[in-house]
């Protein structure tokens, strides 16, 4: 079953500059992402791993001449796959990429990356998406090894067998979303993509190439681990985490051996290129 989210509501008075500290405030929490609304923001975070209790233990509902009022609502899985049926278009990334559904013509790209997802993220709308889509269509990726933590519909790992990969492997906590993978690895005639339902970075092997599109909390959990399955020079692509993260994220990744090389932006997204010292 696919994971069930709950949407906070927050209203704010003042909202600056508060709002931006209760964004903090929550993100160190596991807040996982955040919509900006007319009275402060919405926020999204695992059923799982909210806790009422804890939450209103944030320093900002106790701080004096702030008004802090929140609301929640369960986030029921969804149905994305008829959702994109009803209103979907293809989607060009760069030059040479398109990311289409299985129920558009080809359209003669030299990577036309067939996704149709079911409950899974990475369709190839959302900026971090194709973000990442644009660092792999600068690289080459030809008999590299590759590991997609948090692979959603499998499209950073179709492109990536696409341009010649030696071996990719696929990893989700999601069951829909590795059931979705093999579906799309069968669309695109992918031939080296694995798939693994686990929420945890794999505990043997080694890469020379990490992909990992999830959050900033899981992403600061996890460079640790992405460092001792990575090989020397190897590459690590982060996004799913906003510009005023990067420095955070950054810090993390000098701690454990990675260099920083350059960072794409979209809006207030980023996806970061490391290289393993």
């Amino acid at each position: 079953m696919s994971s069930v989210y709950l949407e906070i509501d927050v209203s704010i008075n003042p909202i600056e500059p508060w709002g931006a500290i209760m964004i903090d405030q929550m993100s160190d929490f596991g807040f996982e992402s955040f919509l900006d609304t007319e009275k402060g923001f919405k926020a999204y975070i695992l059923k799982s791993a909210f806790s009422k209790n804890e939450f209103e233990r944030l320093s900002m509902f106790s701080k004096e001449d702030v008004l802090v009022k929140w609301t929640q609502k369960s986030i029921p899985p969804q149905n994305w796959n008829e959702k994109w049926e009803r209103g979907f278009s293809p989607i060009k990334v760069g030059d040479d990429c398109l990311v289409r559904a299985d129920f558009h013509s080809p359209m003669g790209y030299k990577y036309e990356l067939v996704i149709t997802p079911k409950m899974s993220f990475g369709t190839g709308h959302h900026q971090t998406t194709q973000l990442m889509l644009s660092f792999l269509l600068k690289m080459d990726c030809r008999e590299k090894k590759f590991l997609d933590m948090g692979s959603g519909t499998g499209v950073l790992s179709i492109l990536a067998d696409k341009k010649g990969a030696s071996c990719v492997h696929a990893v989700d906590i999601d069951p829909w979303c590795v059931e979705n993978t093999l579906e799309n690895i069968l669309l695109n005639d992918c031939k080296v993509i694995t798939t693994q339902l686990n929420g945890e970075v794999p505990a043997n092997g080694t890469f020379d190439v990490i992909l990992a599109n999830i959050n900033r909390n899981i992403l600061l959990d996890q460079i640790p681990h992405y460092a001792r399955r990575i090989v020397s020079n190897g590459v690590l692509l982060l996004s799913g985490f906003y510009v005023n993260d990067l420095v955070k994220i950054q810090a993390c990744c000098k701690d454990y051996g990675f260099k920083f090389i350059c960072n794409f932006k979209d809006d207030d997204w980023i996806a970061a290129k490391f290289i393993k010292s």
